[in-house]
């Protein structure tokens, strides 16, 4: 298969993959994987490359710290810290609210935004039985916390992890340059869901009391465990934060930590992988070699020049679209496909156009597709997660009726970042 029918059998069979992907059809994992041997087999990539096409740095951050939360989720730190926040709220829902909405934001920024909604919401339900309330508007405001707060660093949400990777932008690069905007979103997007909630969070002052019966120690489940994980996790994020300075990739402190967790605690190696999100990782890989198939035939450069062509390269005008067209992109597609495709355009982008520093157009794409992903029930992963939690419940969330609350809170959050980008980065 040589010249244009390569182009347009790698292209094909990333759309039709694609495509697949978006109607959930088919697990996304086994689709993904699909289409990269599809593309190997037809000749568009030697199976060489396509294994050197899949970032091992992205999959190493995401098993280490997979495992170390795997680990020290058996210790009940985290339905810990939920119980403690609803407490401190002395039973108020709207309060609950904003103190679930905080610390979930805090806890995927420094694990991921999956993993810890995992951890918060079955706790979340627990405390709406007890006060006779309707869990949705907490659990909204969990999910599109979650989001936000995976935004302000490198492990926080998966695109990320792939753009620090791509680019070798560390730790505190991202927390210098996002979390001082994450951080005024965070308080807008809380103080509009208080308002626009404030009517359906009203309980009886009896039912508060069983909020202040409640004892967050009652929890923990394992005391040596927890202060073994700790431990670690203090380490590992401590590494996260010198990774740069050391010379150490974050897939190498993440795989250290959960290493020395493993070590530390005796836990048997089969439990500790059992952790992992398997489908998650292959899908990764799957996409990889999807996308290095479109940069083999040159479409992802082919792009990057009409791009080119539209912007004129100015800075202003590139890093908007990037912004705006990811925002409204991964609202509705996952946006760990959206990204993986971006990152090569971006790095063409900037060859072709001469631009020397693309750091406004990473954090305009990183802004873009994570916040972007609140718009909608499957524009994320988290929202995906918790929305079949709540199902598994007899909570029905409609695609419609999610999007109503949390559209016009993404486009809120864009216009913010808009602003920030135009002042701090793109003019």
């Amino acid at each position: 298969m040589e010249g244009n029918s390569q182009v347009i059998f790698a292209t094909a069979v990333f759309l039709l993959t694609y495509a697949i992907i978006i109607s959930e059809k088919i697990h996304r994992a086994v689709i993904a994987l699909l289409g990269a041997m599809i593309v190997i087999v037809g000749g568009v990539l030697q199976q060489e490359k396509a294994i050197e096409a899949i970032d091992f740095n992205t999959i190493g951050l995401l098993v280490g710290m997979m495992i170390i939360v795997g680990i020290a989720r058996n210790s009940g730190v985290f339905e810990y810290l939920a119980v403690k926040a609803a407490k401190s709220s002395k039973g108020e829902p709207l309060a609950i609210l904003i103190s679930l909405s905080l610390i979930t934001a805090l806890l995927s920024a420094l694990l991921d935004n999956v993993t810890t909604v995992l951890l918060i919401v079955p706790v979340t339900f627990s405390i709406a039985k007890s006060l006779e309330i309707n869990p949705s508007p907490i659990l909204i405001s969990e999910v599109l916390s979650s989001n936000i707060g995976g935004t302000a660093t490198l492990i926080g949400d998966p695109p990320n992890i792939m753009i620090g990777s791509a680019t070798g932008l560390g730790f505190m690069d991202f927390v210098f340059n996002l979390a001082p905007v994450i951080i005024v979103i965070m308080a807008v997007t809380v103080f509009l869901l208080k308002m626009l909630y404030k009517k359906q969070l009203v309980v009886r002052e009896e039912l508060k009391q069983n909020i202040m019966a409640l004892n967050p120690l009652d929890e923990i489940k394992d005391v040596v465990l927890l202060k073994k994980s700790l431990f670690v996790i203090a380490l590992t994020i401590g590494g996260f934060l010198l990774h740069q300075y050391v010379h150490l990739e974050s897939a190498t402190i993440a795989l250290g930590g959960a290493a020395l967790l493993l070590l530390i605690t005796g836990d048997e190696p089969e439990h500790a992988l059992a952790a992992v999100e398997w489908p998650v990782i292959f899908f990764f890989a799957g996409l990889f070699i999807l996308v290095g198939a479109l940069e083999e035939v040159g479409v992802i450069e082919w792009i990057a020049k009409e791009a080119l062509k539209l912007t004129g390269g100015e800075m202003l005008s590139t890093g908007l679209l990037i912004l705006w067209l990811s925002a409204i992109a991964s609202a509705f597609v996952d946006n760990i496909p959206f990204v993986a495709t971006m990152i090569p355009l971006i790095q063409d982008m900037g060859r072709l156009g001469g631009i020397t520093d693309l750091n406004p157009l990473w954090w305009s794409l990183s802004l873009g597709a994570c916040l972007g992903g609140n718009g909608t029930i499957i524009g994320a992963s988290a929202n995906v997660v918790v929305a079949g939690m709540a199902e598994k419940r007899g909570l029905k969330w409609t695609f419609i009726g999610f999007m109503k609350v949390a559209f016009p809170l993404m486009l809120v959050s864009i216009i913010i970042s808009t602003v920030y980008l135009y002042f701090f980065y793109l003019t």
